[in-house]
């Protein structure tokens, strides 16, 4: 589909402009057409999101466009002109020449595109030099110039660190700052949050829209969240296997999608379907399509209407009628930080500081908080990874330290874990039937044919086709790598189930699917489910209680519409601000 009228309020010849575009990938079963008669504008000074999942060509198209596809890829059809010259006839010293001085780019991953052994300020140093904005001291200068302009606290100092003396949020401040060194036309941001907390992330992209808004920079924003490309870009562009399906402002997108794919990514994004559920709860109607509200779970949650939760939610019962399976009793733990060289002092540091909480039997406790608060170092504790430094927790009466070799075998068949990274938590080496069946042979479980049956049965579970058994965590996509984990984590048919940021890795279209999957899951089989997360759109749909850390510190719980509907303190109220697209008119159009 192609979609050239100029968005109201521009004018003129577009800055960038995408005709037919095809991009083609060699590969050793033949030739492979990743994007395919794409068509889109830029104008000067505007965002343009591009959205779609994993493999829809987004992050391909934005490759092309600034000459960086592997090197087993090439555009063989269309025009992609900027100011007027055809990027894809250029070669790669003209290319090299404008990559950078008149296209920047901040990519996806900051651990990935920084040098782990140079300091972070000569590696700006080097963009500048690299593009001839400055030379020698006039560039260091200019350096630190840069990185307080991205928001770096203390420029100076920090220009002197490696990347990782950096946070996540502060390596992205840094990609930033070299994207933007040479004061380009048009900066390229491929999914530039992704990894990152929802109150860094707003902070980054307030940061990044206030610099390019005063630069007067287009943004060619790429991302799988329409929630945050709503928010955030003037117009949308959605993708779908290599295609363009639909283009228009965020209004008309929001409120009236007319490709069946977008509308299964609004149903999908965590924060329109948080939006909904406020809208609803006030009484608000909300804009979309009958196909739409089909896509989201057909079970309403507590005090809102189907066409809201991903998960479905049980009503709530009286804090004392369900007993809690876990139950953690002012736990704190201290860990020593060495300090550097042979005489540094070390320090001891509170990760977790008088934290207590109860995991209710068969129901799902978010614990939510920015990265540092606390919560995985709680998690990792409950799983019996990390020994409390003072406190207790008992897991259906039992001290969980406290505990014999039985015990401790016992405790390991009852919790089960499943962790962010599904590629990281699964042996590349092990096939999906040896990962699955891992578990039962460790724990001397059945016979061969008995724990082949019950492989399979796992397998029809997590809705994975038997034909994948043979097949290695490499050769999976990342939805059907985490559904591995999961088939995996209930194997040895635990009660609680651990979910460490389990979703927070996956496009928002895989991510629905996994959490409807789990509270499918909790609903046939009784789980009981810690949630640990950072995103408060994500546990608003799949939550029963929530419990707000801060600093090692509780400083808030309660059930999950009485935190967002009347949060006490600043802290939470922050994290709910910072929901991307929170404040989006969802409100059918008149």
């Amino acid at each position: 589909m192609s979609v050239t009228d100029a968005p109201q309020g521009s004018a003129g010849t577009p800055l960038l402009s995408i005709r037919d575009l095809e991009v083609t990938f060699r590969t050793e079963s033949g030739s492979a057409t990743a994007v395919r008669g794409v068509s889109f504008d830029v104008h000067a000074g505007q965002t343009v999101a591009v959205v779609g999942e994993s493999g829809s060509g987004k992050s391909t198209t934005a490759a092309a466009v600034i000459g960086l596809l592997a090197a087993n890829g090439s555009v063989t059809a269309g025009q992609i002109l900027f100011e007027g010259e055809d990027l894809a006839a250029l070669g790669p010293d003209a290319m090299r020449r404008l990559r950078g001085s008149r296209i920047g780019m901040v990519p996806q991953d900051p651990m990935s595109n920084l040098n782990p052994v140079r300091r972070v300020g000569a590696q700006v140093d080097e963009t500048l030099q690299d593009t001839g904005v400055v030379r020698g001291r006039r560039a260091r200068a200019r350096t630190i110039e840069l990185l307080a302009e991205a928001g770096l606290p203390d420029a100076e100092r920090r220009a002197q660190q490696y990347p990782h003396e950096f946070s996540g949020g502060m390596r992205q401040r840094a990609l930033i700052a070299m994207g933007l060194a040479a004061r380009p036309h048009l900066l390229i941001a491929d999914e530039p949050t992704s990894a990152l907390d929802v109150t860094v992330q707003r902070t980054i992209l307030d940061g990044l829209t206030d610099l390019t808004d005063r630069l007067g920079v287009a943004v060619l924003l790429i991302t799988h969240d329409l929630g945050l490309a709503a928010e955030r870009a003037d117009r949308v562009v959605v993708m779908y296997r290599g295609e363009v399906v639909e283009e228009g402002d965020a209004r008309s997108i929001l409120t009236e999608p007319r490709h069946e794919y977008t509308r299964r990514l609004l149903a999908a994004a965590p924060s329109l379907a948080s939006r909904r559920i406020e809208l609803a709860r006030h009484g608000v109607e909300v804009g979309g399509t009958p196909e739409q509200d089909l896509l989201v779970a057909p079970a309403p949650a507590t005090g809102s209407t189907p066409a809201t939760a991903t998960a479905p939610r049980r009503p709530a019962e009286p804090q004392d009628a369900v007993r809690p399976l876990v139950e953690v009793d002012h736990v704190t733990k201290v860990f020593t930080i060495r300090g550097r060289g042979l005489l540094g002092r070390s320090a001891d540091f509170t990760a977790v500081d008088e934290v207590s909480l109860a995991v209710p039997r068969g129901r799902t406790l978010a614990v939510v908080g920015e990265s540092g608060s606390g919560k995985s170092t709680v998690a990792r504790m409950m799983l019996g990874l990390l020994e409390p430094t003072s406190g207790s927790i008992r897991f259906d009466g039992a001290d969980v330290v406290q505990r014999d070799r039985s015990g401790e075998v016992a405790f390991r068949r009852r919790v089960q874990p499943i962790f962010q990274d599904p590629y990281a938590s699964l042996d590349p080496l092990f096939t999906v039937y040896r990962t699955v069946e891992e578990p039962l042979r460790a724990h001397r479980i059945g016979d061969r044919a008995s724990r082949h049956a019950r492989v399979r049965e796992l397998m029809e579970q997590v809705a994975l086709p038997a034909g994948l058994l043979r097949r290695y965590p490499a050769e999976l996509s990342g939805g059907q790598r985490q559904r591995v984990a999961i088939a995996r984590a209930l194997a040895l048919e635990p009660e609680l189930v651990v979910c460490d940021e389990a979703v927070s890795a996956l496009d928002v279209i895989v991510q629905s699917q996994i959490l409807r999957l789990l509270a499918e899951l909790q609903e046939r089989l009784g789980l009981t489910y810690l949630f640990i997360s950072h995103d408060l759109a994500v546990v608003r749909q799949v939550a029963d209680e929530v419990c707000v850390m801060q600093e090692g510190r509780v400083v808030e719980r309660g059930t999950v519409d009485d935190v967002f509907d009347a949060p006490r303190t600043t802290y939470t109220r922050t994290l709910l601000d910072a929901i991307p697209g929170r404040d989006l008119d969802l409100g059918r159009p008149a």
